[in-house]
């Protein structure tokens, strides 16, 4: 398996038919949202989730090399209220080989395979920005129904 960094990417449709399938921001996430304020309690922030899903990443996006599969809609929506002074992970914690893919406030998509180590993923915001994460957890086999925990840290 082929460690890939944290890339940029853009989002494209490829025609009417694939763009249901590609993962979709404005659909409801499947296991819910919270709203986390910079200097948050509670941090580490967990919560559990399935991850997976039956559509391929790599056809959505201009980078075919990307791997896995995750659901249309957004696994979990994070409200994250900042200055943009502080740093926030975003990263999965499973015993099953993960991907995971984070649209941002700006609109702009990330992706990360293993970079927390094992076959867990991580994407880290340095600065981040004030407002709404749209994220989703895959599964790198391209499988479904897979225990993982998401976690969100400002450490």
């Amino acid at each position: 398996m082929v460690r890939k960094s944290i890339l940029t990417l853009l989002f494209v449709v490829l025609g009417t038919g694939a763009a249901s399938a590609c993962p979709d921001w404005q659909l409801a996430p499947s296991f819910g949202s919270t709203e986390l304020t910079e200097g948050f309690p509670n941090d580490p922030w967990h919560r559990s989730i399935t991850a997976g899903g039956n559509q391929s990443i790599s056809r959505c996006f201009q980078d075919n090399s990307l791997a896995g599969s995750s659901a249309s809609a957004p696994d979990f929506d994070l409200y994250y209220r900042t200055s943009g002074n502080t740093q926030l992970k975003i990263y999965v914690r499973s015993d099953y080989d993960t991907v995971l893919l984070v649209s941002d406030p700006y609109g702009e998509w990330w992706f990360d395979d293993d970079s927390a180590g094992g076959h867990d993923p991580m994407v880290i915001f340095p600065y981040a920005a004030d407002g709404l994460y749209n994220i989703w957890i895959g599964s790198y086999e391209r499988r479904s129904g897979q225990p993982a925990t998401l976690i969100f840290t400002e450490r």
